[in-house]
């Protein structure tokens, strides 16, 4: 039993350090700038920390006998971004091509289509639609599918950008638009071939996207989509902004240690994200500019991937504001015999403990040493099966939970792994959901599902151009 003199202490101690909680809580929230809402959420791309690290405690190591439980589906029309999830409400958006308008087969050439994109909120319990935004939006780019890029989602707002660069701020609870920018319209951003894909990021009060040739990166009031900073500029006429998020990392122990990640089709750049002044800069002209993965950090290392030219490594040194190459791939070209290293298309590699992880141009899941580049094995039961011919972009994601991976590829195949120097071990695979879609390559137009699944609330959501389906992965 606790006495009378005891509860006072207790009670004055509460008094005393209560204050103390809300300052280290205020703190953390305003260094953090993200207003993300909890760890289990997937609030923007890669998830929390844009990492496509899944932190939640109980999940499957492995999978029930009949597969994860299928909890709902909902309709949906075509795209290629996959869904935030926040606070029990998913956000996915997609493309509904209007009434007598089709889309060539020839996914190469560039659509003249109209339609209109669409971000929806639903409830993560049921699926059921809460609110639905939608606009006019003529297609003008090759793979006319749908957006690209996943939504950000924060406490009272939720961004997204279009495949035509209209780029949307909304009321969270009502899909109201509060501020909305047109970077064709408002910058003369020529619409790249492949549409804009670069997923925006928020930090703090700055909204960061990619927008055009003349301001690559521009960072936007994020409560009213005034411009506060713009950086980089494309030199050569043929180069185009690229398809890679901006993401910031922390290099060096300095006071401004923090740098915006802008990795651009003529080089990997890294500014100061409060001024958009450029740090240090390394060349690399990428072949169709095709700069696509999420950049990778390690130590003050900085790891980047491309289709056609493979794969470099950059030492950062942050009190000099410089960078050094350490090494860059040596593939003559992409096929799978001109490759050694990593020629990384779609999916984001994963580096840990001194060796790189990641899908190959072909669909070859590659493990590579971060030292120098040099390929230790591939396996191709990942993106397929080890008795079928690989396919040209052939595609999984990657998703670290713990001590596993949880790989999602093309075939709506969902797959448990350990992979280590040592080899890809498969523990389990379920399918999910069909691919819908079609590559211009493989065999008789071959069908594929090609956006990042979402993990919150012990459950992956994940999309075609049909549905948006939910399962649980939690423990039972």
């Amino acid at each position: 039993m606790i006495n009378k003199t005891t509860k006072t202490f207790i009670s004055k101690l509460f008094i005393t350090v209560k204050p103390l909680f809300k300052l280290t809580y205020a703190i953390i929230f305003f260094i953090s700038g993200s207003t993300f809402c909890f760890s289990a959420d997937w609030p923007q791309w890669l998830g929390p920390n844009r990492d496509g690290v899944w932190s939640e405690e109980g999940i499957f190591t492995k999978f029930p006998k009949d597969g994860p439980k299928l909890l709902w589906t909902s309709p949906l029309s075509g795209g290629y971004a996959g869904p935030a999830i926040a606070k029990g409400r998913v956000f996915i958006t997609d493309r509904q091509v209007a009434a007598g308008n089709i889309d060539s087969d020839n996914l190469f050439a560039r659509a003249n289509s109209e339609g209109k994109e669409r971000l929806i909120c639903l409830n993560a319990s049921n699926g059921k639609t809460i609110w639905e935004f939608s606009y006019p939006c003529t297609y003008k780019m090759a793979y006319p599918c749908g957006p690209r890029c996943t939504p950000v989602v924060t406490d009272t707002l939720v961004y997204f950008l279009g495949a035509m660069g209209d780029l949307y701020c909304l009321d969270v609870n009502s899909g109201k638009p509060i501020w909305n920018k047109s970077f064709t319209k408002d910058y003369n951003a020529p619409v790249p071939v492949w549409g804009f894909s670069a997923h925006p990021l928020l930090d703090g009060n700055k909204l960061i996207c990619l927008v055009g040739p003349k301001k690559v990166a521009i960072a936007f009031d994020a409560k009213t989509g005034k411009e506060l900073w713009s950086s980089l500029e494309l030199e050569k006429p043929e180069s185009e902004i690229g398809y890679c998020p901006p993401v910031i990392f922390e290099i060096g122990a300095g006071k401004n240690n923090r740098h915006l990640i802008i990795w651009h089709s003529e080089s990997l750049n890294g500014l100061d994200p409060e001024t958009g002044k450029l740090l240090w800069s390394e060349p690399f002209r990428l072949k169709a500019n095709l700069s696509i993965p999420t950049p990778r950090l390690v130590d003050n290392k900085i790891l980047v991937s491309s289709f056609y030219n493979g794969s470099m490594l950059v030492e950062i040194d942050a009190d000099k504001k410089s960078s050094k190459l350490i090494w860059k791939g040596k593939g003559r070209g992409e096929t799978p015999k001109q490759t050694e290293g990593l020629h990384s298309i779609m999916a984001t590699p994963f580096v840990e403990k001194g060796y790189i992880f990641g899908v190959c141009s072909y669909g070859e899941l590659r493990c590579i040493k971060l030292s120098d580049g040099e390929r230790v094995w591939e396996n191709l039961s990942a993106t397929g099966s080890q008795n079928e011919p690989i396919e040209r972009w052939g595609n999984a994601f990657l998703i670290k939970h713990d001590k596993n991976f949880f790989i999602f590829n093309e075939k709506g195949d969902l797959i448990i792994s350990e992979l280590s120097p040592s080899g890809y071990k498969e523990i389990d695979r379920s399918h999910l959901i069909d691919p819908t879609g079609i590559a211009p390559t493989g065999g008789s137009k071959r069908k594929i599902v090609w956006s990042h699944p979402g993990f919150a609330d012990k459950k992956i959501f994940l999309r075609n151009d049909k549905e948006i389906k939910c399962f649980s992965l939690a423990q039972e």
